[in-house]
């Protein structure tokens, strides 16, 4: 259950939707992140929209593909 994305989560982790401004190696260079530096990333998700709100976000076509019959 701590994985959720529900607002009821049994714990004080925060969860924020940031941009992908790079991938090199083992390292992600984020944009929009609320957390000071050097936070412990704890999960990572991919942005859904169907769970999801942020304007303008580009998803990738594969998300849209298998989210076309998930509800």
């Amino acid at each position: 259950c701590f994985a959720q994305r529900t607002k009821h989560r049994p714990n004080p982790i925060g969860i924020t939707t940031v941009e992908i401004l790079s991938i090199e190696n083992n390292v992600m260079t984020v944009q929009g992140l609320d957390a000071n530096d050097r936070t412990a990333i704890l999960d990572i998700k991919p942005y859904i929209a169907a769970f999801d709100t942020r304007e303008n976000a580009r998803v990738p076509d594969w998300m849209n593909k298998l989210m076309e019959n998930y509800f």
